[in-house]
């Protein structure tokens, strides 16, 4: 039997026969890697485990602690889910199941309208197939086979006509009775999936277009080992607590209304934090050298033309005409400053020239996505243009990340990740300038000594960029900072500068949002403490709580002194008790809770509970103010007495 070599992830040969697949393999080095293994990674392609390997490779055998074998877990579940579905309701059409951030969904063309308790025996049904542990085949597929295999399903007979044009090859992968078309890789067998629950029920448009026919969304998530799931579901339970649409209502920090649907209404305490972000982003600023600017919310075709908006994002663009004329509200801000930038002549000493603006956007997103703050069509981002010359923009770059690691590590102690996105498929410009815009790039972030992933294809339609996840209390990650590098822009402008040859030169464009969305960014704070912002940011900071009428006027006193040096303060001296109080200021989600009585104003002193529920007595109430004061200009995330 001819024999091939396979290489290991530790660098080690094995030789072994020729056909020898990968699940065989994983055994052979270990019973527990067997038994883990869900697909292969073959010579850097990932492959189904019970394809047979007929050439030298190297190969990686991909488990649920790989973020591949995650994603293909999540979508053999999702044919599980399918598979259900079929057997229980003949005429349900498979359309797509994709997967996504926290699990997976799938979407079907079905004249049964889904309500939670179908939940109860599809899920039978899923565990059912589970215990069958079919076996899962691949099948390869030309486009007349294909058509035939699927010719009572129009989606899937859609997807094959386009998958044909586009020369992509055609395949199905078959469990039991159950086929569905799909490229793979798959898990080899339906009991490896333990454990799993569907969540929710959703509308959605065949492809996303609410022209094409409205289609049912189940979606769910699932894990190896019942365990998992189990501690997911607390998590999904203090997600809950933590929903900042549920504490926003409660609070009185922000709602929403169905007459403007996608954009929030900040109330008067909801508008104290987003101001202070606004004002630390501004403090920021005066000490990083940009130059903020009030620019217009509309703007005629003619300008989304020549930016390549009105091409590569017009789905997303609210428009309307007047006069005649075609206009669109702007979903961000970077053609209106490269018009600033153009307005005169700009000079090699003007650069690098940083404007800022935080004017109001507004994106069409579809009513099915929109969630909370964090998915809006209005909103405002704390965004920044740049303009260098070429020669600059490794120091721009280094200056960006540090600014970054300054907001997240520093001031909000986030932890987070950062990823390169690369050249899209849909994108404009040339490939010699998105190689240059790539390595520089790789370079800052590298020179930095900033670990990374690349996220190939994944930049925008205009330039690669950093972008910066954030990982939250629950473990949960955010997509907030984006540093996009950009020579198409001014190339379709001619933005220039003139150089110290006295000629001009094309300026290079950084676009760049730290906080992101200021809307998102809020909503993320608020679950990621849990509605206890940092005294900083709290809308009201202290409250000082009496134990009687008599000691109203020395409340009044200490907040007179707090109110001086602009604490956001207040008094409490209803006729409740004590406890009453304290359980509805907590409940409030007031950072520091004060309370006085006899005691207190004999000594000049208060007692002070603490987020963290601590209560400490006989505090100065000079030394109070002066460390509530040092807390609040350090911005820190914890308040210690």
């Amino acid at each position: 039997m001819p024999k091939i070599k396979i290489t290991l992830p530790n660098g080690s040969v094995k030789e072994y026969n020729k056909g020898i697949t990968a699940g065989e393999i994983a055994f052979d080095i270990g019973k527990k890697l067997g038994e883990d293994a869900l697909i292969a990674k073959i010579n850097g392609k990932l492959k189904d485990l019970f394809l047979p390997i007929d050439e030298d490779a190297a190969l990686q055998i991909i488990t649920y602690k790989d973020k591949e074998g995650i994603e293909v877990f999540r979508h053999s579940t999702a044919h599980l889910l399918a598979h259900a579905v079929v057997e229980l309701f003949p005429d349900a059409k498979p359309t797509i199941g994709p997967v996504v951030e926290e699990g997976f969904y799938y979407d079907f063309g079905i004249s049964h309208h889904f309500t939670p308790d179908d939940f109860v025996i599809i899920e039978e049904r899923m565990n059912e197939i589970v215990k069958k542990g079919y076996s899962v085949e691949r099948i390869e597929l030309n486009e007349p086979e294909a058509k035939r295999m699927f010719k009572g399903n129009k989606y899937k007979i859609e997807l094959i006509g386009e998958f044909h044009e586009q020369k992509q090859p055609l395949s199905a992968y078959k469990q039991g009775d159950f086929i569905d078309l799909c490229r793979g890789p798959h898990i080899p067998n339906t009991g490896k999936i333990k454990a799993f629950k569907l969540t929710k029920i959703a509308a959605a448009y065949w492809k996303g277009n609410p022209n094409n026919d409205q289609l049912q969304r189940i979606y769910g998530v699932s894990f190896p080992e019942k365990s998992m799931l189990e501690a997911h579901l607390k998590l999904v339970e203090e997600a809950e607590k933590r929903d900042h649409k549920k504490l926003g209502k409660e609070l009185e920090w922000f709602n929403f209304f169905e007459e403007s649907p996608g954009a929030p209404f900040f109330y008067p305490k909801g508008t104290v934090i987003y101001n202070q972000l606004l004002n630390f982003i501004r403090g920021e600023y005066k000490k990083r050298g940009y130059q903020e600017v009030i620019t217009p919310l509309l703007y005629d075709k003619s300008l989304w033309l020549t930016s390549g908006h009105w091409e590569h994002f017009e789905e997303h663009m609210f428009k309307l005409e007047a006069e005649g004329k075609e206009y669109a509200l702007k979903p961000m801000n970077c053609p209106s400053h490269v018009l600033i930038y153009k307005s005169k002549s700009r000079s090699y000493k003007e650069l690098p020239l940083r404007i800022a603006d935080f004017a109001p956007l507004h994106r069409n997103e579809l009513s099915g996505v929109l969630v909370g703050l964090t998915r809006v069509r209005k909103m405002s981002q704390d965004d920044a243009h740049i303009f260098v010359a070429p020669e600059q923009i490794k120091e721009e770059i280094f200056r960006l990340l540090d600014f970054t690691n300054y907001i997240y590590k520093d001031v909000f102690d986030f932890e987070y990740e950062v990823e390169l996105s690369t050249m899209p498929d849909k994108h404009m410009g040339e490939l010699e300038d998105w190689n240059k815009a790539e390595e520089s790039l790789k370079k800052a972030l590298e020179s930095k000594g900033a670990a990374y992933t690349i996220k190939s294809g994944e930049g925008a339609f205009y330039g690669p960029k950093i972008d910066f996840h954030v990982k939250d209390a629950l473990g949960r990650r955010w997509q907030l900072a984006t540093i996009q590098l950009d020579f198409q822009l001014p190339e379709r402008f001619e933005a220039t500068y003139v150089g110290t040859d006295n000629s001009k030169h094309k300026a290079v464009m950084i676009h760049r949002a730290l906080l992101g969305s200021i809307e998102r960014f809020i909503g993320i704070l608020v679950e990621h403490y849990a509605g206890k912002l940092p005294l900083w940011l709290a809308p009201t900071q202290v409250r000082i709580l009496t134990v009687a009428d008599r000691f109203e006027e020395y409340a009044n006193e200490i907040k007179t002194e707090f109110e001086k040096k602009d604490i956001r303060i207040e008094v409490d001296a209803r006729t409740e008790s004590v406890g009453y109080k304290v359980r509805e200021a907590q409940h409030q989600k007031i950072p520091l809770i004060l309370t006085v009585g006899e005691k207190e104003e004999k000594n000049s002193t208060v007692a002070v509970r603490t987020f963290d529920n601590n209560v400490y007595f006989d505090v100065n109430t000079a030394d109070l103010l002066e460390k509530t004061i040092k807390n609040i200009e350090e911005k820190k995330v914890k308040f210690e007495i």
